[in-house]
């Protein structure tokens, strides 16, 4: 009853895009499942579009995609106090090192396993949050230098995080980072893939790109920005949340909808039930709002309050053309007339990302490959509901 779409021709569209804009390799984060979209899909989907690696922020995140079958490179640079290392060897997992003892850890695994190790070095350079401060580099890139002579890790790159406050905030931290590559391979080590900028920065500084990017909202045809810069270079939102009407009701005037009767019909009204509530990442704050959701390509108001499993929707103006059975489009792309999820995020005062990564795990994750722009089309087709039937 309820699907999330992800279309593989906008994946592709969006990755040939951010390579072409920026001019560099397409490191694709699938962390907290793909945004939301579905990390066993996207995963493999951004590889096959072009992209060199896939990035999460925990082990246990990239277990699941290896356990999945999915065989590529992964980056992974969030790590409890007592990770299993050997566990990383075995799953051929890339760490992001911020201190000399996790690296030392990985070295002892990879000893115990008699294999060699990968991992990328992760600096701080002025966001204060994860990564190896300026003042640790020295002692961390010799321990890097000597895990390399051992033949224990390789060291396959070296990256940073932006804080996105600005243009000058932004230049600064690339100086810095621009240091510590220098300092890094002063001691001897190569580490050939160097990466700083996620989404907002790939989109607005390509300067910044340097040998990959690391994008994680935009392969999914988002803006990390409000001035839409995803929409600017031409990118495809690659998800749709869609449902479909379980059932359709005449409500008299004056009838109260859904709980505490926040809503109460002002005129005879056809009513459809949509089985999407917050427990499936709708949240119960956009109750009475004046959100829409797109029916045969048409707005309909949801009213009332939206409960755990359903949401009701006034299709009056439909009466006829919406059926038990017709789809509808709680977001997707603007592009062909459905509703944004910029639009859920304005009515709540927060981000894009929260909506999209909020998708709960009862929406089941459908992967799409098709022209664009899709053709709206209903799930199947019913018949009509005659006037005042329940």
């Amino acid at each position: 009853m309820r699907f999330a779409e992800v279309s593989l021709s906008a994946i592709r569209h969006n990755i040939a895009a951010l390579r072409a804009h920026t001019g560099a390799g397409v490191i694709v984060v699938v962390k907290a499942n793909a945004y939301g979209h579905g990390a066993a899909i996207v995963a493999p989907a951004v590889i096959a579009a072009g992209a060199e690696m896939v990035a999460v922020a925990s082990i246990e995140e990239a277990a699941v995609l290896r356990e999945s079958g999915f065989n590529a490179p992964i980056l992974c640079w969030l790590h409890a106090e007592h990770l299993d290392y050997g566990a990383v060897v075995r799953l051929g997992v890339q760490l992001g090192m911020s201190s000399v003892a996790q690296l030392n850890r990985l070295a002892v695994a990879a000893r115990s396993a008699g294999t060699v190790a990968c991992a990328q070095l992760k600096l701080d350079t002025g966001l204060s949050r994860n990564g190896a401060a300026p003042d640790t580099w020295e002692t961390l890139f010799a321990a890097a230098a000597s895990a390399e002579r051992a033949g224990l890790v390789r060291i396959t790159g070296v990256f940073s995080h932006l804080a996105n406050a600005g243009d000058a905030a932004d230049r600064a931290q690339a100086a810095r980072f621009d240091a510590g590559v220098r300092l890094l391979r002063a001691h001897g080590v190569a580490a050939p893939l160097r990466h700083l900028a996620a989404s907002a920065a790939a989109l607005s500084s390509p300067h910044l790109a340097y040998d990959a990017v690391r994008i994680g909202l935009a392969a999914f045809g988002l803006s990390p920005e409000q001035d839409g810069g995803a929409a600017v270079l031409g990118l495809r939102p690659v998800m749709t949340f869609a449902t479909e009407i379980i059932s359709l009701r005449w409500a008299a005037t004056g009838a109260g909808v859904s709980e505490g009767f926040t809503h109460t019909c002002r005129r005879e009204s056809l009513l459809a039930q949509l089985p999407v509530g917050f427990g499936d990442g709708m949240p119960r704050a956009l109750s009475d709002t004046g959100l829409a959701v797109s029916i045969g390509g048409e707005r309909a108001p949801v009213v009332g309050q939206i409960a755990m499993d359903e949401c009701v929707v006034d299709v009056t103006h439909l009466a006829g053309r919406a059926l038990v059975g017709s789809r509808a489009v709680l977001f997707g792309d603007p592009a062909h007339g459905e509703p944004a999820v910029e639009e859920w995020a304005e009515r709540l005062g927060t981000i894009n990302y929260e909506i999209v990564a909020g998708i709960g795990p009862r929406v089941r994750r459908v992967s799409v490959d098709r022209g664009y722009p899709p053709r709206e089309a209903p799930i199947h087709h019913s018949r009509p509901l005659r006037e005042r039937e329940v």
